[in-house]
């Protein structure tokens, strides 16, 4: 894979993680500049990714227009945007409270919308995303 060259910075508002965030939690967004290289088209995501002070599990947008993930388990710049296959899987079976799922359930969510554990364990996890 070549890497591109130069770097890039601008400055986005950036909102804390949504991994685990649970109905009604709101934090407020910062002002932070963020320094990346442009693009790279061929890259592979890495999840979950540590940027700035959150773990992301998925795809992220922060005030630009195309959800993104990063290439690096830390984010070091490399990065790029998010095509279907790129978002992540439901994890099945997954565990919550004390039943386990074999697929997407209403359960717990407090707007009957179905949902699942984006790891084997959201008891211990949380990690979660609205299914398709």
């Amino acid at each position: 894979m070549a890497l591109p060259v130069g770097l890039l910075s601008v400055s986005i508002y950036w909102f804390h993680s949504a991994a685990g965030l649970q109905h009604g939690d709101t934090y407020l967004p910062t002002m932070e500049t963020v320094t990346h290289l442009p693009e790279v088209k061929e890259g592979k995501c890495f999840f979950p990714f540590r940027y700035r002070d959150g773990i992301f599990y998925d795809c992220v947008q922060f005030k630009v227009k195309h959800k993104w993930c990063s290439l690096n388990e830390t984010y070091e710049g490399y990065w790029k945007y998010c095509s279907e296959e790129d978002f992540a899987k439901c994890v099945f079976p997954f565990w919550y409270r004390r039943l386990i799922y074999w697929e997407c359930t209403e359960d717990g969510d407090s707007f009957g919308k179905a949902w699942c554990s984006l790891t084997r364990n959201y008891n211990k996890d949380r990690i979660w995303k609205y299914c398709d």
